[in-house]
């Protein structure tokens, strides 16, 4: 037979049974004395608890095959091939399991001894069946006929069966996980994605096709069914497809041959793999009303209630009331819109009915069971609605979860769900200034998958690839000046009436809080140079009197010596003496009277050897350099630990946690060169690395996660997890807001001097098993990925840069691949990353933007106008309009320069009087219109271009743009001093005697050096000078 028995699982299971039996003899099993089940060859028959318990027992389908169970042991009355199968049970068990051979005749004596072993089981008098089945086949009515001639009591046993096999064990798990994936699967790469095709391109679809090519993608499209047994997949029940206000909220309904209506349209569907069933169910919105979103969200929230409720213990009656009351706390006009099942329990039955989450169920819920939760909103109505069809709708989502030891129940379809995930949202028809300028099958004329968000405009599941015109850009980006400039101006005054505090921390930088404090030691007596270890203080004599001074006091100390005297020299901080304090902080009393500097001589001797007033010098010296030192690396330290939040404590899940292994950690936390290499996993509330070398942990939190980034392997050298923190955490001695966990592809660099031909076989087989690694790698972290955001229920949401979207550029040191993602702007690969937040851009400024440049440069100017502007440098002029049409797409505004600009000062000037900048026009000086204005003086000279100083990369410096806007002046001039020559009575043309003496210097440039040739250039440059200027006074 294909499937091979498997002994332990039989007798590890079957003693589970006996175990409950023996537990509930009276209760659930009914008092019966025997079990007796048997299977016929109804093929018609999808599910049933005799084959169920076939499968689970033996892990296969036996049929024309009679069970009988006592309290002693099995007996299976089955043909010749199926006792070959079974014989393995025979020998070695602790229930003893007898095997009868099923003879082609009526098989008398074979019946007559399984009534024999029932009558001698326990009483003889109650047999357990399942009533309730009515299989068929000649073997198996003449057993129900001989059954029926003996006084057995009959009781039904399916409740007990079933909760004999609800709680699965690991293998079961494993099996049910990998069908609850292909579900999630099919739903989110095959089923969204037709749909978000169907209704941009209009077409005229009947729910019964659709459901159709979803039942081909679950069981023969082998695009989704990667390393599955194809034989022992198929679907539980036909996928169930319905949109148009006619839904039926039940797994028995039936896709119909009603077109699609492009309103709300709920699916259903699920994998059995195995024999083992999945399921899950989606509501898709198309142009929700607000109200149908605000619905759907709290549909989504009920659902997570219901997990929070399932527990272990948790009667199912009881979770049916906590979900109905949380509709009347909250939503009490949906009551009586609930569907009256929310739930049961699932495994090789798709349905079990003596275990579902309704008002009648009486069982409770054990650890291990996996249920298919299923919350819906039945008979709603849309106000206003103009459709017929839109008038009367419906709400339906649903999962396969497993209930946990502890905690929540865990989602084991990860196919997300919000309401940013399944709403669909058709541009608006007064964004079209034109609808003749677009293709008819142009990818941006119909949908675009929102998140929520106006930022986040990037599409889930396609992205614009045609460029918008310029014109519509030009018009939307004045929309988005003037918006701009309204945020601006109400985000300043909701922060105008609050008053902004500098942090100050206490002051420590006291030498001694009271003169008590000061030491006596008899070097300060005799009025020496005492250096205070404890307080970080020096005791100085100043006039006779010992003054001490606070170490951060100190500017410099410097030690010399001259003839027979040694000098030891302290500088101090006063105002006017350095632009600030090291430590940043400024004088409290700047009027008051400082000391700067104080010198103090010490006698060397006439021998030239070090006296005791040198010795005491020397001393002083090394002392204070020691705990100047020592103090600038406490404030170095005390610095990085500003801004760090103190966090909770790591949650450790006790086992079964999702992990990646061999992953390497930036910024490394070990010291020196080696990187530091570990096992990521993922707790109850965040993220764990544990380091191979020296068990060294890092810590990061759900909570504390602002942006988590997937970034798989397909064109770079590794694959990487990213995350990007709200608070820093201390990584060694220093704060990091960005932790990047990555494992390298293949080899980083590649020896170029060995030979290679394009047959070799060697580098073939490379090839082949560098992209079998890297396939391996992505499926890893993608399993990883989806693992997480089921356990933080998408508390923790992975991003992925959209590559074709991405353009070169320099954000630090080196030229980079720099992507956008749905909220962000990134580069990855290299250290230290780039990660920056479309939320926190209020504009983007193109400098250089000329086209006798081959490169621009981007300003990133964020809303926080105390926050450094961020720049990436030398973009390639060919992504100007893709950089363009991705900017205006996400509702950012941006303008253009041709030269760069001293950001530091306007920034500076912004920050002291934001509002005057906003009355005096705002960000309109960086508009191309306001060139001319500029010109004429309109702006400050803080607006004017940067020094070299100021250019960030120093490529381009004051000189540089001088001479760029000196040479087209002079351009400008040629062009209107030709003008107004070709205009005048007299022409200027040259005669045949200039022509020739051109012609001579050309010919003598030819062997003529470089310094020759630039003199020839300024002479004829200042003849035509001369010229224009003639012809100027001949006018």
């Amino acid at each position: 037979m294909a499937v091979k028995l498997d002994r332990d699982v039989f007798f590890r299971r079957a003693e589970i049974m006996y175990k409950l039996w023996k537990e509930k003899a009276n209760d659930v099993f009914q008092g019966a004395d025997a079990i007796v089940w048997s299977v016929g060859q109804d093929e018609d028959i999808t599910y049933a608890k005799s084959t169920a318990l076939q499968t689970w027992l033996f892990g296969y389908e036996l049929p024309d095959t009679i069970c009988v169970l006592t309290k002693t042991g099995l007996l299976v009355l089955t043909s010749k091939k199926k006792v070959e199968f079974l014989n393995p049970l025979k020998d070695g068990g602790d229930i003893e399991v007898e095997l009868i051979l099923k003879s082609k005749e009526d098989n008398v004596d074979q019946f007559g001894k399984l009534i024999a072993s029932m009558k001698q089981s326990g009483n003889g008098k109650t047999i357990g069946m399942f009533l309730k089945e009515k299989t068929r086949s000649t073997f198996v009515d003449r057993w129900g006929a001989r059954l029926d001639k003996e006084s057995f009591e009959k009781v039904e046993i399916g409740p007990a069966m079933a909760l004999v096999m609800a709680p699965k064990d690991e293998a079961e798990l494993a099996v049910i996980k990998r069908a609850a994936q292909l579900s999630s699967d099919v739903f989110s790469k095959f089923y969204k994605t037709k749909l978000v095709e169907v209704v941009d391109q209009e077409k005229r679809l009947k729910h019964s096709q659709l459901a159709d090519a979803i039942e081909r993608a679950l069981s023969d499209d082998k695009k989704w069914t990667a390393g599955m047994n194809m034989e022992q997949l198929e679907v539980c029940y036909p996928p169930i497809v319905q949109s148009g206000g006619k839904f039926q909220l039940k797994f028995s309904a039936v896709s119909d041959e009603n077109r699609l209506h492009f309103g709300v349209i709920v699916c259903s569907f699920g994998a059995r793999y195995k024999s083992y069933c999945s399921n899950i169910v989606r509501t898709m919105l198309v142009e929700p009303s607000e109200e149908q979103q605000n619905i759907y969200v709290f549909l989504v929230e009920l659902e997570e209630y219901l997990l929070e409720k399932l527990v272990p213990g948790a009667k199912l009656a009881g979770i049916y009331e906590a979900v109905l009351d949380r509709i009347k706390t909250k939503r009490p006009e949906l009551e009586t819109h609930l569907i009256s099942t929310i739930g049961f329990a699932m495994g090789i039955e798709f349905r079990e009915g003596s275990l579902m989450i309704n008002a009648k169920s009486k069982a409770t819920a054990q650890a291990g069971m996996v249920f298919n939760v299923h919350v819906g909103l039945s008979n709603l109505k849309k106000p206003g609605a103009v459709d017929e069809a839109d008038k009367a709708y419906a709400l339906f989502i649903g999962d396969t979860v497993v209930v946990q030891e502890h905690g929540a129940a865990t989602l084991l379809t990860p196919a997300k769900k919000m309401i940013k995930n399944i709403a669909i949202f058709l541009k608006d028809e007064d964004e079209d200034d034109n609808e003749d300028d677009y293709e008819p099958n142009g990818n941006d004329d119909l949908i675009r998958a929102t998140d929520g968000r106006t930022r986040s405009k990037v599409l889930d599941s396609r992205t614009r690839t045609e460029a918008q015109s310029e014109g519509k850009r030009k018009e939307h980006q004045s929309k988005l000046a003037k918006q701009m400039q309204e945020e601006a101006k109400r985000r300043l005054a909701e922060v105008r009436g609050q008053v902004t505090q500098k942090k100050t921390r206490s002051n420590n930088t006291l030498a001694y809080k009271h003169s008590s404090m000061m030491p006596q030691e008899p070097d300060i007596q005799d009025l020496k140079i005492f250096v205070d270890r404890k307080y970080n203080t020096v005791v100085l004599p100043i006039a006779g009197i010992p003054t001490p001074f606070h170490i951060s006091a100190i500017k410099n100390i410097s030690k010399s010596e001259e003839g027979d005297y040694s000098y030891l020299r302290i500088n101090f901080f006063c105002p006017g003496s350095t632009f600030g304090r090291v430590d940043g902080q400024a004088f409290t009393n700047p009027d008051a009277t400082y000391v700067k500097e104080v010198t103090y001589r010490g006698s060397c001797g006439s021998t030239g050897h070090l006296s005791t007033p040198a010795t005491n010098l020397s001393t002083a010296f090394r002392l204070i350099k020691e705990i100047q030192k020592k103090w600038k690396t406490q404030e170095a330290e005390r610095k990085e630990r500003e801004g760090i939040v103190a966090q909770e404590d790591l949650q450790l899940t006790k086992k079964n946690a999702p992990r990646l292994k061999d992953l390497y950690i930036r910024p490394n936390i070990t010291a020196g060169k080696a990187k530091s290499h570990g096992v990521l996993e993922a707790h109850v509330n965040g993220f764990r690395f544990t380091s191979y070398r020296g068990g060294t942990n890092v810590d990061i939190l759900y909570n504390n996660i602002r942006f988590a980034f997937y970034q798989p392997c397909d064109h770079e050298m590794i694959v990487l997890l990213h995350f990007n923190l709200k608070n820093p955490i201390l990584l060694g001695k220093k704060k990091q807001e960005n932790i990047q966990f990555y494992t390298e592809v293949g080899e980083m660099v590649t020896d170029l001097g060995q030979s290679h031909s394009m047959h070799d076989r060697d580098d073939l087989y490379a090839e082949q098993a560098e992209r079998e690694v890297r396939r391996k790698l992505n499926a890893s972290f993608s399993n990883f990925k989806s693992k997480v955001e089921v356990l933080t229920r998408q508390e923790v949401e992975f991003d992925s840069p959209f590559r074709e979207l991405g353009f070169s550029g320099v954000p630090g040191k080196s030229t980079v691949f720099v992507q956008p993602t749905t909220h962000c702007l990134v580069h990855l690969t290299e250290w230290p990353p780039f990660v920056i937040a479309l939320d926190d851009i209020e504009l983007v400024h193109f400098e250089r933007v000329s086209f006798h440049l081959k490169n621009f440069d981007m300003v990133y100017i964020f809303k926080d106008y105390t926050r450094k502007v961020a720049y990436v440098l030398s973009v390639p002029m060919t992504s100007l309009d893709q950089v363009k049409d991705w900017l205006d797409s996400c509702d950012i505004k941006y303008t253009e320069g041709v030269q760069s600009l001293n950001w530091v000062k306007i920034m500076k000037t912004i920050a002291e009087d934001p509002e005057g900048f906003f009355e005096n026009g705002g960000w309109t000086f960086l508009a191309p219109e306001s060139s001319e204005e500029e010109s004429e003086g309109g702006e400050s000279d803080i607006y004017s271009p940067s020094e070299g100083g100021d250019d960030p990369d120093g490529t381009l410096s004051e000189e540089d743009y001088e001479s760029g806007s000196e040479s087209e002046e002079e351009d400008l001039e040629d062009f209107s001093g030709e003008d107004e020559e070709l205009g005048s009575d007299e022409s200027e043309g040259k005669d045949w005697d200039e022509l020739e003496k051109e012609a001579k210097e050309a010919d003598f440039r030819r062997g003529s050096t470089w310094e020759e040739e630039q003199q020839l250039a300024d002479s004829r440059k200042r003849k035509r000078h001369d010229n224009r200027s003639n012809s100027k006074r001949k006018r």
